[in-house]
């Protein structure tokens, strides 16, 4: 009785009928009948992306995730006991993190309301995350007002999070299983989430600015140091490069800040902004708004870079915060790359990023461009591109951008001849490209033709591989932090073994090797029997004599690491490569 209500509401609605529902419903179920072609008699269940794609958006929205995860977690703490589930997806509605009650996993699980869910428009149909995505505005979508059958008995309060260049980023959506009839029920669901995403943003922008002037706003002296509403970050001369969504509707005229003299917007110029500083009363720090009003505001004055040399447990406090921020703990070795990033990450230099799978290559494209601040961001993966397919990609470009050429190696000569030509008709795409080949390779084994090369290699960053780096204990601290709440912990035995690993597979491995032990414990402290086996071990039985070709092969011909491997020493293994006549392969 109640699914045919529902169909016969929404064909009320095609036939242009009201409905007294919210505008954005009504809008929604047409596109959903009109556009997507959707039964709403039908119960499909969630549509849930690949771990290879769930993976893919996880690591582009590596840097929004570190921004929302504190006001995630004290959003969280808030709705406690409330049977509310937060999740926070990427802007084309994936969930890329999830924090929920352990004991419903499995229902959210099958209702979509985890890890990897797509709550995209025309995937899901009329839900909170796709209506704001759309709408680019807050909303409810409760129970009913959803179009397919399988969602009814949700209630989904989403709000979008804006980056500081005014692009969506983002949406957080709070949800439950089950809920009170009226929809104002979510009043109060809707005002936390709403204040939850204006924090993501604020810490976004104030991760992003540290070497720049930020101006934050709030109408009310009592919460101006604290919690403000809005905030802008300025360059030296006081051009807005940067904003929350908040100060774009508040002084933005029907348009974007981004550009814009302050002097132009309030009633102030960027000499003034010393006078704004914390060393004032709250209540003296007013500031004239273009149409009149006022607002109080607090001026925090760039940080300057340190000129001393790094001390290990200072290094990751130097890096560029933002994108940047999230990748080293206190290793020296990647965060002079990570510096050098920052620095030529704002110029139209083009970059080679080095290193071997699953170092984390891709990511620290996308963190390069996000910091750039320009505009598009367009992968390529060379393996199988052809010519044909490249222009095509690149011709309706316009404005500035990065363009991604995943692993550069895999160009076909072909492709690679007409690759330079395209470039030149796409001036204002700045390349980055990565490669798990040691970037001289590239040239010394023929596999770019040299004009290429140097074309993509205006600079070169070389990625550490793990077993490398002097971070592995943070990074393993870190990515635990995404599961079960931040609860899960490791004993020392567990954590004596991960550390000893040699981690072929790199941040990719670690990863999934977390996520099993994290599957496999049966409380939040892991221990060595929830840890799946080392790839590529060696069992106790075999003899070293007759396999060290494939070790050699799995450790890439690394003389120390094939010793380390085999439990010898490395003039052992030298001799035994001489003996049997070995040679690395070219």
């Amino acid at each position: 009785m109640l699914e045919r209500r529902h169909v016969e509401e929404i064909a009320q609605v095609l036939d242009g009928q009201a409905t007294g529902r919210d505008s954005y419903v009504d809008a929604s179920w047409r596109r959903c009948v009109e556009l997507y072609g959707m039964d709403p008699t039908r119960s499909d269940p969630a549509h849930i992306v690949t771990e290879a794609e769930f993976r893919t958006h996880r690591e582009q929205a590596e840097w929004m995730i570190g921004a929302a995860r504190s006001s995630l977690q004290s959003l969280f703490r808030q709705v406690s006991g409330q049977n509310y589930v937060l999740l926070l997806t990427d802007a084309k509605g994936v969930c890329v993190d999830f924090l929920g009650d352990d004991l419903f996993v499995d229902e959210l699980r099958s209702a979509g309301l985890y890890l990897g869910s797509n709550w995209s428009e025309d995937q899901a149909g009329t839900c909170g995350v796709g209506a704001c995505i759309v709408t680019g505005e807050p909303v409810t979508v409760h129970q009913d007002d959803h179009f397919g059958n399988a969602h009814t008995g949700l209630s989904c309060t989403s709000a979008p999070i804006y980056d500081s260049l005014g692009q969506l980023a983002a949406v957080l959506d709070i949800s439950l299983l089950r809920s009170p009839s009226p929809k104002s029920s979510q009043n109060l669901a809707m005002s936390l989430v709403t204040a939850a995403a204006r924090r993501v943003e604020m810490a976004n922008l104030m991760a992003a600015s540290r070497r720049e002037w930020v101006l934050r706003f709030s109408s009310s002296p009592e919460f101006l140091d604290v919690d403000p509403e809005a905030a802008v970050s300025l360059d030296g001369s006081g051009r807005v490069i940067g904003a929350t969504r908040a100060a774009t509707r508040m002084l933005a005229r029907g348009g974007s800040l981004i550009g814009e003299r302050i002097d132009g917007l309030l009633g102030l110029s960027v000499d003034d902004l010393p006078d704004l500083m914390r060393d004032r009363p709250t209540e003296e720090r007013v500031v004239a708004l273009g149409d009149g009003g006022a607002v109080f505001g607090h001026a925090i004055a760039p940080q300057a870079p340190r000129r001393t040399a790094a001390r290990p447990d200072t290094v990751s406090r130097q890096v560029r915060g933002g994108a940047l921020a999230s990748f080293a703990g206190s290793d020296p070795g990647l965060a002079r790359v990570l510096t050098q990033a920052e620095r030529l990450a704002p110029t139209p230099v083009p970059l080679l990023i080095s290193g071997e799978s699953g170092s984390g290559k891709t990511k620290l494209a996308h963190a390069i461009h996000m910091a750039s601040r320009r505009g598009r961001f367009v992968t390529l993966d060379c393996a199988g591109l052809r010519g044909e397919d490249l222009r095509d990609a690149l011709a309706d470009q316009q404005g500035p951008g990065t363009l991604l050429l995943r692993r550069i190696e895999d160009l076909h000569p072909d492709t690679a001849r007409v690759l330079a030509g395209a470039l030149d008709h796409a001036p204002d795409l700045r390349p980055v490209s990565t490669t798990s080949e040691p970037a001289s390779d590239l040239i010394a084994r023929n596999t770019l033709p040299a004009a290429l090369y140097f074309r993509l290699s205006g600079s070169v960053l070389e990625l550490p591989p793990l077993r490398e780096r002097q971070d592995l204990g943070w990074l393993i601290d870190r990515l635990l932090r995404r599961h079960r709440g931040g609860d899960m912990r490791l004993t020392p035995s567990a954590r004596a073994e991960l550390m000893a690993r040699d981690w072929p597979g790199n941040l990719r491995e670690l990863g999934n090797v977390l996520e099993v032990a994290c599957a496999m414990a049966e409380t939040t402290v892991i221990d060595l029997p929830d840890l799946p086996p080392a790839p590529q071990q060696r069992r106790q039985d075999q003899d070293p004599e007759q396999d060290l070709e494939a070790v050699l092969d799995a450790c890439n011909w690394n003389m120390a690491r094939a010793a380390r491997r085999l439990g010898v020493n490395r003039s052992t293994v030298l001799r035994r490569i001489r003996k049997e006549g070995l040679r690395a392969p070219q």
